[in-house]
């Protein structure tokens, strides 16, 4: 059975959201569907040879920080005002054309982050509480349908867009590697989920 080419449904999209630095509401739908016809190029070719597709095998944190480097790269590319950060792992992914020198920097607040997480409305760990525009997207990976070549494809199901203080964050204990990480806490994750860009009712995320 060939791979699924997914799209991202129009009707999903809030009309009505708060959108900063000249973003449309077209550039995040652009975003969708580039990852989306990227995976549905590998998957067919991944099927074709007799293997398992990218979303079975992609452990947990890998897909999401490919999906987030997937969807800077596309936005950087569609959007008016918005550029890919140069400087390797700097915050905040995207930058405002011109504002820091050659569009890098380490740490700046003109801008936005992207992150992605499978865990519904939202709620993602960061590397540490800052004042930014955060922009999430939650996704779902069908990783148990039987048989497996009739799996859905990796589809998002909700976005959300909000600028976040270091107050809306709560400090997360350090794990075995020592690294603290950050999440909003619950007044935080009201505000994030407060403008909504995309939501689909139909599928249900990944807890």
């Amino acid at each position: 059975m060939p791979a699924e080419r997914n799209r991202p449904k129009r009707e999903c999209f809030n009309q009505r959201a708060s959108l900063p630095f000249q973003l449309r509401l077209e550039d995040f739908e652009i975003a969708m569907q580039d990852v989306y016809d990227l995976f549905y190029d590998v998957n067919s070719g991944l099927l074709e040879k007799g293997l398992e597709r990218l979303d079975d095998f992609v452990r947990p944190a890998i897909m999401s920080g490919l999906l987030s480097d997937l969807l800077t790269a596309s936005m950087a590319k569609h959007s008016r005002a918005l550029t890919q950060n140069n400087y390797f792992n700097g915050h905040p992914d995207l930058l405002v054309k011109g504002v820091y020198p050659n569009d890098s920097v380490k740490a700046g607040t003109e801008g936005v982050e992207i992150k992605t997480t499978r865990k519904i409305g939202g709620a993602v760990d960061t590397h540490g509480a800052r004042n930014q525009w955060l922009a999430v997207f939650v996704y779902n990976v069908d990783n148990a349908s039987e048989p497996a070549r009739e799996r859905k494809p990796m589809t998002f199901t909700e976005i959300y867009l909000a600028q976040v203080t270091i107050e809306d964050f709560r400090r997360n204990p350090r794990g075995e590697l020592g690294t603290r990480t950050a999440t909003l806490h619950r007044e935080g994750i009201l505000k994030l989920r407060g403008n909504c860009i995309y939501k689909d009712p139909v599928i249900p995320s990944t807890p």
